[in-house]
């Protein structure tokens, strides 16, 4: 899945001749990713977020991943870019951005098999369910989901290719 996602842009690596498979993913590179695959649009006429500066080179992305509703942010205005992004919240941006897309999102899964089913954010239990019962996201054993556990890499990987396959699938 690494090898596919590098193949297919969706994400390169941390350096030449590393990807970092254990390192963690963060709100701004899921953002970059999902603007890249839509063609990086223009931006234009969006309002400052606060803790994205003009600068930084996620600066498009996040903006749109805002005016999209695909990244929601936080009450206050962050969106909190460098942030490493939580299996649950991988889970929500994919889920918007697939309703953004036109895509089904009527599968779902019943969590209570998991014993940490609980631990799902209550904002969070439908994107969840969808992504489990969608086949995006499984267990990090057969017993735990890891809801609050940030995604490695790795795993953001494997789900982004599984995401991309249902999207090409559409």
């Amino acid at each position: 899945a690494v090898q596919d996602a590098v193949d297919m842009g969706l994400m390169a690596g941390v350096s030449a001749d590393r990807f970092d498979p254990k390192g963690t993913v963060t709100r701004a590179m899921v953002a970059q990713i999902l603007y890249a695959r839509e063609g990086k649009p223009t931006v234009s006429g969006a309002a400052a977020i606060s803790d994205v500066p003009a600068n930084a080179w996620f600066h498009n992305a996040m903006q749109w991943a805002k005016g999209q509703g695909v990244i929601a942010g936080y009450p206050d205005g962050r969106m909190d870019p460098n942030a490493p992004v939580t299996r649950e919240q991988l889970a929500v941006i994919l889920h918007s951005y697939a309703q953004k897309k036109g895509m089904n999102v009527s599968k779902t899964a019943d969590l209570s098999g998991y014993a940490d089913s609980a631990a799902v954010s209550v904002w969070a239990k439908d994107a969840m369910s969808w992504a489990v019962g969608s086949g995006l996201i499984g267990g990090t054993t057969n017993a735990m989901l890891s809801p609050k556990g940030t995604a490695t890499r790795a795993q953001a990987a494997v789900i982004l290719v599984r995401f991309v396959g249902m999207t090409a699938a559409k």
